[in-house]
């Protein structure tokens, strides 16, 4: 089994670019020991919460303020892809955060794009996310430039960060004008937060769901993402570390899956969580008995929730009949 799914295409869907910075790259920048690093950039096993888990991201963002950092950085991460067989991901980030040393949104992105587009073996587009907690022009900024990008190398924005802290309901606005400008958007829900932010993320018209494991504990969410077909974008260690569940063998992802939940598996934050794409398929094919043929199914659920054009989909679609 291991076999094969190191040898699997893989789709991957949800995973942030500053939480997969690799200690490789980190020490190449910093001279510092991977060793050493790991105590930075690593998460615990078990956070107290996802606030100590995010912790994890401002080492790896202090390393992301120069054109030429963003660029390698983003070439080894779709190098790192490519080796495990992932053949389109959509990788997501907050340009905000990597504007310190005066690079505009706009030179932070063409940077990325540039590392991003070195690797012809993995297609992969990106999702800007707007961040709970930050001032409301840093994510007006975001919605601007997204609209700027949309379709040359973004593909969606997203909202992400501590949903306890920062309910929903305090970023409505942010919608209503990517709703405006035909932009798609993602939301981060139902991670430290209830189902009921599952259900008013979908309400306000997120395409996608980050997470979305709390979902489980009310029926009529669940039947609410099947109705509307939302694909949930499942991180099973992440949750795990940042206490959202606590304990891998407790993950809902099996009972999702069998209630024809539409997910994919994903890595979420990489380095932070020490773990990839293909360590978290052998990780939950160990804990709950997942064939080939479920990789396959929700490696296909991907592609479709994908934001690629439908002949693109197609293509991808192939490498799963």
């Amino acid at each position: 089994m291991k076999e094969k799914l190191i040898k699997l295409p893989k789709v991957e869907l949800h995973l942030h670019l500053d939480g997969a910075v690799s200690m490789e790259i980190a020490s190449q920048l910093t001279g510092l020991d991977i060793n050493e690093l790991m105590s930075i950039m690593v998460a615990p096993d078990k956070c107290e919460n996802l606030s100590q888990y995010l912790t994890k991201f401002d080492f790896s963002c202090s390393l992301m303020q120069t054109k030429e950092n963003l660029t390698l950085i983003a070439k080894d991460l779709v190098d790192r892809l490519a080796s495990q067989n992932v053949i389109y991901a959509e990788i997501r980030f907050a340009p905000m955060f990597h504007t310190k040393e005066g690079l505009t949104y706009e030179e932070v992105i063409e940077a990325v794009l540039t590392g991003l587009n070195s690797n012809p073996k993995v297609k992969t587009n990106l999702i800007l996310c707007m961040m709970r907690g930050l001032p409301r022009e840093n994510n007006l900024k975001t919605i601007e430039v997204a609209e700027k990008y949309l379709n040359i190398g973004v593909c969606s924005l997203d909202l992400a960060g501590a949903e306890d802290k920062y309910p929903l309901d305090e970023y409505l606005e942010l919608f209503e004008i990517a709703k405006a400008k035909n932009i798609p958007f993602i939301i981060h829900a139902g991670e430290n937060g209830n189902a009921d932010e599952v259900r008013k993320a979908i309400q306000v018209g997120a395409k996608r769901i980050g997470h979305g494991i709390h979902s489980i504990e009310n029926k009529e969410v669940l039947d609410l993402i099947k109705e509307k077909n939302i694909l949930l974008e499942i991180c099973p260690t992440s949750n795990v570390q940042t206490n959202s569940i606590d304990k891998y063998e407790k993950h809902p992802i099996k009972n999702l899956y069998n209630l024809n939940i539409p997910l994919c598996i994903n890595t979420d934050n990489s380095t932070v969580s020490n773990i990839s794409l293909t360590e978290e398929y052998i990780k939950t094919s160990n804990y709950f008995n997942f064939t080939i043929d479920d990789y396959k199914e929700m490696n296909k659920n991907a592609i479709k929730a994908s934001f690629l054009e439908l002949k693109e989909k197609e293509e991808l679609l192939k490498f799963f009949l």
